[in-house]
């Protein structure tokens, strides 16, 4: 006699809409959050806050000091914020100092240098990377790799060097072809301020490797501000460039490409985040090796598991899977039956001689292979009717 089975109707595992916002609006909230306060912090300091390196900024890391000390000892200060304006101002009374010779083209660099090559002027360069170096100041290389030491010694016969001692020049590293070059405040054997006379005339260029000598919350530590006057302060006037992006003349941008405009540092700072996002995975990922069996903290009953499995089941079509493991938990009880070891029992040619010896009435031993070892279902209704032979089967072995 066959019992009918049915299984119940699938039921959706997908979140709803509700539960979807119930657990994203913590972090939606925290970000709206994060955006107002950066709004708010923006609208309040816009009047009031200058750039990095501004003479008329004093702000931790603006330069107004420096500025301010200069026209004590009689040096003007002014500001520029174009190419033309540079250009025209450099002279031999004149210290052009350009604060961020990265943000210029390529064409702009080349212009500024031929306006200052034979000025007769000074031109600092604050903290120019490569290949901007090269082009403003010629034979002087930037090292890739920036050093770790702020504070740094002289080590050189420049005497603004040897009367300021001591100094915050360290961050980008130089090397020079120019023989009559003066190399200071070396960092692992290369220097971090280098001063190249000029071919022809009185004037030279100052490459500083960073700008913290010229920062207001940076001035009265060690030699800096001895340091900073004696450079920006050779001659009665000083011109501090500071490109701006809406100068006309970046419209030439020459042979420049997109990677050139990224700030320098940007791969040192994608690769250092693409290792902690490899760190972190690994620290959030699943540890590895064999799971740990642990101790439920409820019984749970065999028809509830059945029936989660054949839910399971059912929802995936896997006939296939399903009729297995029925062949496989009746072999398995069938074994010991008829006399064959339990690792035998998944062998054809073991258990079915020895169940159609057992069972003289029942059919030959294909019927017994189809049903035992046969293919999948196609269908529901077929898996119903093995389940039903499966059992029927194993009630007929076990009947005395």
């Amino acid at each position: 006699m066959s019992t009918e089975v049915t299984l119940p109707a699938p039921t959706s595992a997908s979140p709803t809409a509700r539960q979807v916002w119930t657990r994203a609006r913590g972090v939606v909230l925290g970000v709206a959050l994060l955006l107002v306060g950066a709004v708010t912090i923006a609208v309040i300091n816009s009047g009031t806050r200058r750039g990095g390196l501004d003479p008329r900024s004093a702000d931790p890391h603006g330069s107004r000091a420096v500025a301010a000390l200069l026209a004590d000892r009689g040096v003007s200060t002014r500001v520029v914020t174009t190419l033309a304006e540079a250009s025209t101002a450099a002279g031999a009374d004149t210290t052009l100092l350009i604060a961020a010779p990265d943000l210029l083209t390529d064409r702009q660099q080349e212009q500024l240098h031929t306006a200052t090559e034979n000025s007769g002027g000074r031109t600092v360069l604050v903290a120019p990377s490569s290949p901007s170096v090269g082009t403003l100041a010629p034979g002087v290389t930037a090292d890739p790799a920036l050093s770790f030491h702020s504070k740094l010694s002289p080590d050189c016969d420049l005497p603004a060097a040897q009367r300021a001692g001591t100094a915050d020049t360290g961050g980008f590293r130089y090397d020079t072809t120019a023989t009559d070059a003066d190399a200071c405040y070396p960092s692992d054997g290369l220097p971090t301020l280098v001063r190249v006379p000029a071919v022809t005339g009185n004037g030279d260029t100052v490459v500083l490797g960073a700008p913290d000598i010229l920062y207001n919350d940076r001035l009265d530590e060690h030699g800096n501000a001895s340091l900073a006057l004696q450079l920006l302060g050779s001659r009665p006037h000083l011109v501090w460039y500071l490109p701006s992006l809406s100068d006309g003349s970046r419209t030439d941008s020459g042979e420049r490409g997109f990677f050139d405009l990224l700030p320098s540092g940007w791969l040192w700072g994608t690769l250092q985040l693409f290792f902690a996002a490899v760190l972190a995975a690994f620290w959030r990922a699943r540890r590895f090796g064999p799971l740990v069996p642990e101790r439920l903290p409820v019984a749970i009953r065999a028809s509830e598991t059945v029936e989660g499995r054949a839910r399971l089941y059912r929802k995936t079509h896997a006939r296939d899977r399903a009729a297995g493991a029925l062949r496989s938990t009746t072999r398995t009880r069938l074994a010991p039956l008829v006399g064959v070891p339990v690792p035998q029992a998944h062998t054809p040619e073991v258990l079915l001689p020895a169940l159609s010896a057992h069972l003289h009435d029942h059919g030959d031993g294909q019927s017994l292979h189809s049903l035992l070892f046969g293919p999948p279902p196609g269908d529901d209704a077929a898996l119903i009717s093995l389940a039903d032979q499966l059992d029927a089967l194993e009630r007929e072995v076990r009947r005395p």
